[in-house]
């Protein structure tokens, strides 16, 4: 039995409440007695997030990229000085120790005196903090052409991938909908929206990708038909997919088996890579999503057995 769209019912307008004016002079009053606080820098940042439109996500930040920079150089040459780095990302020496320490926090790097050297790249390409600063442009645009593919109405599977969460914030205007997954923050993202039915698959909590895993999450899957999943993994080459992580199989395997059409949203850097095991062949795909940085040679192998849609990111 497939699932079907949210139930309906508008959203009741907010009433929005203003100040009843004051005589000029005590208003002046006030405001010589009373001045205005300061924002904090936390505040000043939540509140241009929320006058940003729905839908629309921030710029990477420059630390962003220097960090991604730093990374790449140190899984290249397995260790770096603090100076070597500075020299590389045109930083001061106390930038770059703060930039290690974030990066030793998340599990990306290890940090000792005078430098950092690599951890194994399936370390901490499994973690979400990490995995949610990488590739950003790439992975919106990934997400905003898969958006073009859901209807409303339509019963939808996300995983716990970072372009899947990309992808929810713009399903927020596609209700009504029903949205299936197992990933905490994508149902925070559906929690309470108007005309989406949300059902959150339960399971063993893990921590490092923020989400739900697990043969019970796999059990709960099984009980469920959709019109369509969309799904990310770590590796891709002209015939198969992969990840890294057994438990994370097991439940993109359900879900691909509880999807009526099947979409894989891939950002260029996972392609032309594999990992230790195999999720599905590529063309038990419908479509794939990938960004314009895909190679031509591998673009044009892939369109032999898939049908791929290009995402050109916004500069």
């Amino acid at each position: 039995m497939t699932a079907t769209g949210a139930p309906g019912g508008r959203a009741r307008g907010r009433a929005g409440s203003q100040a009843r004016p004051q005589p000029p002079s005590r208003a002046r009053s006030q405001a010589h007695a009373e001045p205005r606080p300061q924002a904090s820098s936390e505040s000043r940042g939540q509140a241009h997030s929320e006058s940003r439109p729905q839908g629309q996500q921030p710029q990477t930040r420059p630390q962003d990229a220097r960090r991604q920079t730093i990374t790449e150089y140190v899984l290249e040459h397995s260790t770096a000085t603090a100076a070597e780095l500075a020299g590389l990302t045109g930083v001061s020496l106390m930038t770059v120790h703060r930039d290690l320490d974030e990066l030793a926090r998340l599990g990306v790097l290890r940090k000792f005196r005078g430098g950092v050297s690599a951890l194994p790249s399936s370390v901490f390409e499994s973690s979400l903090e990490y995995r949610l600063g990488v590739n950003r442009a790439e992975k919106e645009a990934v997400a905003a052409v898969a958006a073009e593919l859901v209807e409303p109405g339509m019963s939808v599977m996300l995983d716990d991938s970072t372009t899947a969460l990309a992808l929810a914030r713009l399903l927020v205007e596609a209700a009504p909908l029903t949205v299936v997954t197992n990933a905490r923050r994508v149902a925070e993202i559906f929690a309470g929206v108007p005309h989406i039915r949300l059902i959150g698959l339960g399971g063993e909590y893990s921590h490092t990708h923020d989400s739900f895993l697990g043969v019970p999450c796999a059990e709960a899957i099984g009980a469920l038909s959709v019109d369509m999943v969309l799904v990310s993994t770590s590796a891709m080459d002209a015939r198969t997919t992969y990840h890294q992580e057994q438990d994370v199989v097991l439940v993109k395997r359900a879900m691909l088996a509880a999807g009526t059409r099947k979409v894989l949203l891939m950002d260029a850097s996972k392609t032309r890579r594999t990992a230790l095991h195999r999720l599905c062949p590529v063309d038990d795909f419908d479509q794939v999503v990938v960004d314009d940085g895909i190679e031509a040679g591998l673009l044009e192998e892939l369109r032999e057995s898939v049908d791929v849609r290009v995402a050109k990111p916004v500069s």
